[in-house]
């Protein structure tokens, strides 16, 4: 297997490498890494992995569940797609593939080889929005074994700098209805702390 170089003069040539990386050869679609940042992203976006949707398009989150996150977030799409104010650093960069009851888990070499000098990079960052479980192991791992409910309703005890939000597809309508609290709390403090924030 290939390894990842590790000393970058800047994010710029980081990212531009991590788009270039081919380490998962044998993924179904080929590798094609997909994420966005500047030096001076102001919230960190981190998901699990692209679709099969977004890996064709080349755009991460443009589709229902992207739509549904930029209501939660109170911004549109020029501001959501703009590097400068939002990263997107999935924990998985190409889409992994199809199992059984959906799409396959992040590749682990995304994080093995990456992340860890990536997040480095951000100096800037005042939130991040952590979607998923492997996400919430990678950026949290603090070691407790919850749901991703139960940590979503600690949400207090780490706001501003950092939530865990429920992913943003449609199949989690049922979530959404059985706790209302998200959308009738999280949800204005979220849009409260980032326009905020995105003001300078």
């Amino acid at each position: 297997m290939e390894s990842a170089d590790t000393s970058y003069a800047d994010l710029a040539a980081l990212l531009q490498s991590v788009k270039s990386c081919t380490i998962c050869k044998d993924l179904p679609l080929g590798p094609k890494p997909i994420l966005q940042g500047k030096a001076d992203s102001k919230i960190l976006i981190a998901g699990q992995a692209p679709g099969r949707i977004t890996h064709k398009k080349g755009i991460p989150f443009d589709d229902p569940s992207g739509k549904r996150l930029r209501a939660w977030m109170g911004i549109d799409s020029d501001t959501f797609y703009d590097p400068s104010k939002i990263a997107i650093i999935p924990m998985g960069f190409c889409f992994p593939g199809s199992g059984k009851s959906g799409d396959l888990p992040p590749r682990p070499e995304c994080s093995e080889n990456w992340h860890e000098q990536l997040i480095a990079q951000f100096t800037n960052i005042k939130m991040t929005l952590i979607i998923g479980q492997y996400a919430i192991n990678w950026h949290v791992n603090d070691g407790r074994k919850m749901t991703l409910t139960a940590r979503a309703q600690e949400w207090k005890s780490t706001f501003p700098e950092s939530l865990i939000l429920p992913h943003p597809s449609p199949r989690n309508n049922r979530w959404l209805k059985t706790n209302q609290w998200f959308e009738r709390d999280v949800v204005p403090a979220m849009q409260t702390q980032i326009q905020e924030l995105l003001k300078y």
